[in-house]
């Protein structure tokens, strides 16, 4: 498992850790828990996000952390995520989080799908 400086691998804006950290205590997600995103293939636009708990890192995982937060993201999913800011969006066009991807070359409308 290896330690990333965040800033210069995955971002985590304040709004969204701050979202993460809500949720895992309205769940009772257990202390030491991080939030696993990925990516998997599907999608309108070839590949999508994935986000779920996970209790613990898988030991080839990167493990960002980030105001409290932690993030695992397993080696592939690294590969299409470097460079991306996670966010958190409760405006008028809808709430939820947001992958600000710098890799992605087309997007979806519904912004949970991307191409490469």
């Amino acid at each position: 498992m290896s330690e990333l400086n965040v800033e210069n691998e995955i971002l985590i804006s304040e709004k969204a850790a701050k979202q993460i950290l809500k949720i895992m205590e309205e769940n009772a997600v257990i202390e030491g828990s991080g939030l696993r995103v990925g990516v998997k293939g599907g999608g309108c636009s070839g590949l999508s996000y994935t986000m779920n708990f996970d209790s613990a890192p898988k030991e080839s995982d990167t493990v960002v952390e980030y105001s409290g937060v932690r993030l695992f993201v397993d080696p592939k999913s690294l590969f299409y995520l470097m460079g991306t800011e996670l966010d958190f969006s409760d405006g008028l066009n809808g709430k939820g989080f947001t992958f600000n991807n710098p890799n992605a070359s087309k997007t979806c409308g519904c912004g949970q799908s991307f191409g490469v």
